[in-house]
């Protein structure tokens, strides 16, 4: 996506990352109520209207001023889905499946932006299918950044979710204590570069794998 302007950029990634936030939200929602706990679907948190996801700075300033500086790395994030712990059938375990959940729907939907580029290869017209192409590996991108960064186990990141549930119980209220500094400690590592040199592995190469089962290119 070379040559394109800041402002073709901003549109070409404003959807997917949209998409991306707010779907890896709702996901953690609707697995919670099929575990136990209605509390996100009571306050309208299984609503695909991005507007009830939104967070000012994770969802519209972060991305938005990584995309502008031409950094070539995007994430941010949505207001959390709040789950109340306690009526969830088996705790530890549920929230552990919570929290895979959010991840795996941006899997799928990067095998999904995958298959809307497979199509706009073949569509005649250039002026929609050069944008949507585009769309489609922005779409991908995101959304495999934001599973394999979420997957990370750095409290409160999903993966810190995940190690939770499957560590002996004193270990995990250890681990747990470290979530008040997990935000300053992702921030030391966006602004070191050590989060690229981490991410950027297995992002290459679930890009890879994705472009190579959908025959982009």
């Amino acid at each position: 996506m070379n040559g394109l302007t800041p402002l073709q950029s901003f549109t070409i990634w404003a959807l997917p990352v949209l998409f991306a936030i707010t779907l890896h939200e709702v996901a953690h929602g609707w697995m919670a109520k099929r575990l136990g706990d209605p509390t996100a679907q009571r306050l309208g948190r299984l609503s695909l209207n991005p507007i009830r996801h939104i967070d000012p700075i994770g969802t519209i300033v972060i991305p938005g001023i990584l995309l502008l500086m031409g950094t070539g790395f995007i994430f941010g994030w949505a207001k959390p889905v709040p789950i109340t712990w306690s009526n969830l059938r088996n705790p530890r375990r549920d929230m552990a499946l919570v929290a895979l959940a959010g991840p795996g729907a941006n899997l799928l939907m990067a095998f999904g932006w995958a298959a809307i580029g497979r199509v706009a290869q073949y569509l005649p017209s250039m002026w929609a299918a050069r944008p949507l192409f585009y769309m489609s590996i922005a779409g991908i991108t995101i959304n495999i950044v934001l599973m394999v960064l979420n997957l990370l186990p750095l409290p409160p990141l999903d993966g810190s979710r995940v190690l939770s549930g499957v560590l002996p119980g004193r270990a995990a209220l250890h681990y747990n204590r470290i979530e008040p500094y997990g935000l300053w400690i992702l921030l030391l590592l966006v602004g070191t570069g050590a989060l690229g040199w981490i991410l950027g592995p297995p992002v290459t190469m679930l890009r890879s794998f994705i472009f190579s089962v959908s025959r982009m290119g």
